[in-house]
């Protein structure tokens, strides 16, 4: 991104009440090919649920125009199951999706569960794990990790700390990063 450059797109790009909105009739199998044409940047979600094989990321990558930018949310195994404990694996895994998404590739969103309190040194752990020259983004929910300390080692690995606003989460205006990585969540707890 060039310095001024503003993105914005959505947490995925298929949904069934953006039919008529977005997407024009008969476009159901042409969903992706529809938010494109308005977007320039999309956040996979759908990887936080179910890593995708890297045929999945390379068919996105070529339905997708020069220059768009995929962010693919980091796995729910890695930042909540393991609360970023033993990253190896998922940096490998992260690196070969992040590799055949090519020159679409974005930011690796670390969404970080409520109920995961500070822990520096998992949080470092996890960031040194991931593949170089990936630009990450860490959405930090638990209020314990509001500390200059935390921005610090953000910034020492060139990681954006999420500003993030929406249901009672925790607005920190604080940029990490060169880029600087907003989700605007909205006021429905259900769904985060």
């Amino acid at each position: 991104m060039t310095p001024g450059e503003v993105r914005i797109g959505t947490s995925g790009w298929s949904y069934d009440h953006w039919k008529d909105v977005l997407y024009p009739p008969g476009a159901y199998t042409k969903r992706l090919e529809a938010y494109v044409a308005e977007f320039d940047t999309v956040e996979l979600n759908g990887s936080f649920y179910r890593w995708p094989r890297a045929s999945v990321f390379e068919g996105w990558r070529e339905r997708v125009p020069p220059g768009f930018l995929m962010a693919v949310k980091a796995p729910r195994g890695l930042t909540h199951a393991r609360k970023l404990r033993d990253p190896d694996e998922w940096g490998r895994r992260i690196g070969d999706g992040l590799d055949a998404l090519g020159d679409a590739a974005g930011f690796l969103l670390f969404q970080l569960p409520p109920d995961f309190e500070r822990d520096d040194e998992r949080l470092a752990r996890a960031l040194e794990a991931m593949p170089r020259g990936v630009p990450v983004a860490v959405e930090l929910r638990h209020p314990s990790w509001d500390d200059e300390a935390v921005y610090r080692l953000l910034e020492s690995h060139g990681a954006a700390s999420c500003v993030m606003s929406g249901a009672h989460l925790p607005c920190v205006l604080r940029a990490t990063a060169e880029t600087v990585y907003v989700r605007l969540h909205g006021p429905d707890h259900e769904h985060l």
